[in-house]
């Protein structure tokens, strides 16, 4: 699928951009986060005194000729994160609405591009899933009967940080239907669901789905800080760039 908002110029303002983690992880080395554990770089990070098995490489004699005291040079870590981004490819994330399948997927390309480029690695499977190794991201619009918490208690069990991101049409976010309207279940399929209906919308309709949604976020909203994930909620007429330069910079999964 093609994307009208993916070009050169955007991803050339990613690249000003990292991936944040918010606490250390045990990711492989030659990445560029700093973890508070000390490792093999270039970079000078403290001393401490020598200890029986400590790389005599590491002395620093010029201190030991101050103090005649061993000490050993420490120097930070950086390791690598695996970033794995889960996309909902549900009938209600594009079967109907082309606009949103392309947000969707620009989000996650963006994603994608921002771990490749920062020495990352953008993880095509899940099926091992590592421990304390990096960032999940699902991408949906959790307009779902499945259970979508038990991922979330899954991954976070996992050591790993989540974010949730939401992506919703600017029609659901905020209906403009009126008059008479047949509601139709696009994830069944089944035009003889018993879930789908004919409906009068009525003023006091409109309020009362705009409450239900602002339950449902307040849920999912809650539910991931309960579990020290992140959630975001966007409209797909909010460009991708403002969505992720603002947003998930705001929520500290960018720097």
């Amino acid at each position: 699928m093609k994307s009208a908002y993916l070009n050169d110029e955007f991803f050339s303002r990613l690249e000003t951009l990292a991936l944040n983690l918010r606490a250390d992880l045990n990711g492989y080395f030659g990445g560029k986060h700093f973890v508070r554990s000390y490792g093999q770089t270039v970079e000078f990070a403290d001393y401490r005194e020598y200890q029986l098995g400590d790389d005599i490489r590491r002395i620093d004699w010029n201190l030991f000729s101050r103090f005649e005291k061993y000490f050993i040079r420490l120097f930070t870590d950086e390791r690598q994160m695996d970033v794995q981004i889960f996309l909902d490819c549900s009938a209600s994330m594009g079967k109907e609405n082309r606009a949103k399948a392309e947000y969707a997927v620009s989000v996650a390309a963006a994603l994608g591009f921002l771990s490749v480029h920062n020495m990352d690695k953008a993880v095509s499977s899940c099926a091992n899933t590592g421990s304390n190794n990096g960032l999940s991201v699902i991408i949906s619009d959790f307009l779902t009967r499945k259970d979508w918490k038990k991922a979330v208690d899954y991954l976070t069990y996992k050591k790993r940080q989540v974010l949730a991101i939401q992506l919703l049409s600017p029609e659901e976010e905020e209906p403009t239907y009126s008059g008479r309207v047949s509601l139709i279940d696009v994830e069944s399929g089944d035009l003889a669901d018993p879930r789908n209906m004919k409906l009068r919308i009525t003023r006091s309709l409109q309020l009362a789905y705009q409450e239900a949604l602002k339950d449902m976020k307040a849920d999912i909203k809650s539910f991931c800080a309960s579990r020290g994930a992140d959630f975001i909620s966007v409209t797909t007429d909010k460009p991708v760039e403002r969505m992720l330069f603002g947003e998930l910079l705001k929520a500290g999964i960018m720097e």
